[in-house]
């Protein structure tokens, strides 16, 4: 794990991943989507409006699959010091926050000619509505002790606290009763028909590889300010240096 600790090293691969994943995920995404809305049959309940599923469903888990990294990486923090620890949670933050928000968005949007309402205030809707928020207080969070210098260990005890809400939103329609369906997928099993099974995986795979993509572009972004930030200062303190040295002589 530490093996990846020197930025220099960890850039060097992440290079190298980059562009595969964004390129690899777009492509697979937009055929996925294209698979999954044009052969998929119209439900006999639902009609079109099912087809939303190949955006809401992978939204969904790569929502709460965002904050289970940043909790992880949070823990890999507080007890191995990993380096690259916080700067991984803040890369993923943001594209989890879309995802949830994506959610959010396509459920209301496929729960207007399902439920006959955009919004309902069921355990479901709710707990992933938390967790959007979760999302923007850690941005801000993260953000503010950034710009302050502050330690990146109050960001990392708040991603391991807001992963209690992960497992809350996992088995909300089981907990409570709710016009949410129940889980579609479990462990090895799924109440899905294959003709909307199939596309529906391939486009969770192009979503997670957008997503790592994008979580790669965004740390070796965080880097380059840091390493451009640390620059800087080196220059400013030879500045006074030099300055402090003049006045002497």
């Amino acid at each position: 794990m530490h093996g990846y600790a020197n930025p220099a090293r960890f850039l060097k691969i992440a290079r190298w991943f980059t562009m595969p994943l964004l390129v690899g995920g777009l492509v697979v995404t937009a055929a996925a989507l294209a698979w999954g809305w044009t052969s998929a049959p119209p439900d006999r309940l639902m009609g079109d409006s099912v087809k939303i599923l190949f955006v809401h469903l992978p939204a969904a888990w790569l929502g709460m699959g965002g904050w289970t990294a940043i909790a992880i990486a949070s823990l890999v923090e507080l007890v191995w010091r990993h380096p690259l620890a916080a700067i991984s949670a803040r890369a993923v933050a943001v594209p989890g926050a879309v995802f949830a928000f994506l959610c959010l968005a396509s459920g209301s949007i496929w729960g207007r000619p399902t439920w006959g309402t955009w919004w309902v205030w069921d355990g479901r809707l709710t707990s992933m509505l938390v967790l959007l928020f979760l999302y923007l207080g850690y941005i801000a969070l993260t953000n503010a002790l950034a710009r302050e210098g502050s330690s990146s260990r109050i960001a990392a005890i708040f991603g391991l606290v807001g992963a209690i809400n992960v497992p809350i939103i996992n088995r909300s329609v089981v907990w409570w009763n709710s016009l949410h369906q129940p889980p579609s997928i479990t462990m090895g099993n799924s109440a899905i028909d294959p003709v909307y099974l199939y596309p529906l995986l391939a486009c969770v795979l192009g979503f997670s590889l957008l997503f790592g993509g994008v979580v790669f572009a965004r740390m070796r972004a965080i880097l380059a300010d840091a390493q451009a930030e640390a620059r800087l200062r080196r220059k400013a303190q030879k500045a006074e240096l030099a300055q402090a040295t003049a006045g002497d002589a």
